[in-house]
């Protein structure tokens, strides 16, 4: 049973759960350079397009609640294979959709089975680690995690200049990542939740679990935060890919790097919990996000009110994701902090709520594409809800942080 491994051992370990995390980021990422494509083909509303990424997210979100208890009883590896061969398919049913509404059927079955690898990432870590160790190693993993949002759509737009190549291709390359994810988890990854420390598996036992999360008032005060705030960044997913290459006329490789680049802001993110955890403690710097996203985003709402330039909304936009990386990582660490006996259903809660809310919201930004006002309006409200919640909800913490901050310096 590994334990807060150190040297080539946690670097193993970054790799293997690295592999397991890029999937729901590469799954939702990936074809955004298609869109317009896939509309033509399909023959396709913007509006109706987007439906296929709120399949997608609803599918992960689903999955997430379904894959977690299941991991807190069978363990975490026969889950993660049975559900990433699963992955694969669904991969290339999506590739061989006659129609958009096939299409967006496969597109959740195709969330539904990325969920594990999701979900199990982190429920993995919560086994492994502990302490200020658990707050470093995914600071660690949200900074190699980050790529993928980076290199997802700039590798769709390059799939998408290869001469033989169209977005069904896209999903050709899932499918065959999927299988690959598969086999190196199934030789590589050893089983991190040992038998003593399973729980029952039961319907009723896993209701009464996440009963006892949704009644944990700082937990959910956490869930929520993330929730909302990393569920609104859906708007700018599924927005992006019409507002800069519609109303801004960039290219699908433009508009991939723009978006890439917004990977670095969520690994500077991360990277800033994982260096300066150790100084402050992880709910000063979450605080110092939230009002961070907020800021950002209200810039970015005004900036599409006034039709501003396009470096108006990507510089608001990176500030944004920037502070979305530190709310990723601080959020879990806090969230799953006493966690260690439910930690697949815990992560499966934090994964759930800000799909639930993406899967929403992603659909609406279309509905004009003539503006990129509902994208920044939907943007602006819901890092303004999450900053409520993160002040009320996990306010009656306060004092319990700053003993044990005193405690530690």
């Amino acid at each position: 049973m590994l334990h807060n491994p150190t040297g080539k051992e946690r670097l193993a370990l970054a790799f293997l759960l690295s592999l397991l995390g890029i999937l729901g980021p590469l799954n939702i990422d990936m074809y955004l350079p298609s869109f317009p494509d896939i509309s033509s083909a399909f023959g396709a509303r913007a509006s109706l397009v987007q439906l296929s990424l709120t399949s997608c997210l609803i599918g992960l979100a689903i999955g997430q609640i379904i894959v977690g208890p299941i991991s807190d009883a069978q363990g975490r590896r026969k889950p993660l294979i049975i559900s990433l061969s699963l992955f694969a398919l669904s991969s290339l049913f999506c590739a061989l959709a006659p129609n958009i509404i096939i299409f967006v059927i496969a597109r959740f079955l195709q969330g539904l089975t990325a969920s594990a690898g999701v979900v199990l990432s982190r429920a993995v870590v919560r086994d492994v680690f502990s302490g200020k160790e658990l707050t470093k190693f995914f600071a660690l993993l949200m900074v190699i995690n980050a790529t993928a949002p980076m290199i997802a759509p700039i590798a769709g737009g390059a799939i998408l200049l290869l001469p033989f190549a169209s977005w069904h291709t896209i999903f050709y390359f899932l499918s065959l990542l999927g299988m690959i994810i598969v086999t190196v988890i199934s030789v590589k990854l050893p089983e991190t939740l040992p038998p003593e420390r399973r729980i029952p598996s039961s319907v009723r036992h896993s209701i009464r679990t996440m009963g006892d999360l949704l009644r944990d008032r700082s937990f959910i005060g956490y869930a929520l935060t993330v929730g909302l705030i990393h569920g609104g960044s859906f708007a700018y997913v599924s927005g992006t890919p019409f507002v800069y290459q519609g109303i801004y006329g960039v290219s699908p490789q433009a508009f991939s790097i723009l978006f890439g680049i917004n990977g670095l802001a969520i690994i500077s993110g991360s990277f800033m919990i994982g260096r300066l955890g150790g100084i402050f403690h992880e709910r000063s710097l979450l605080r110092v996000a939230v009002l961070t996203a907020v800021s950002a985003t209200t810039v970015l709402l005004i900036m599409t009110i006034i039709k501003g330039p396009l470096a108006t909304l990507v510089i608001p936009i990176f500030i944004y994701m920037t502070s979305m990386g530190m709310i990723l990582t601080s959020s879990f660490t806090l969230a799953m902090e006493k966690q260690g006996h439910r930690a697949g259903s815990a992560s499966a809660v934090l994964g759930l709520l800000p799909l639930l809310l993406g899967s929403f919201v992603s659909p609406l930004v279309g509905i004009n594409e003539t503006t990129a006002v509902p994208m920044g309006a939907t943007l602006f409200l819901t890092s303004l809800i999450g900053s409520f919640a993160f002040f009320t909800l996990t306010k009656s913490q306060e004092n319990v942080v700053d003993l044990r901050a005193k405690s530690e310096a």
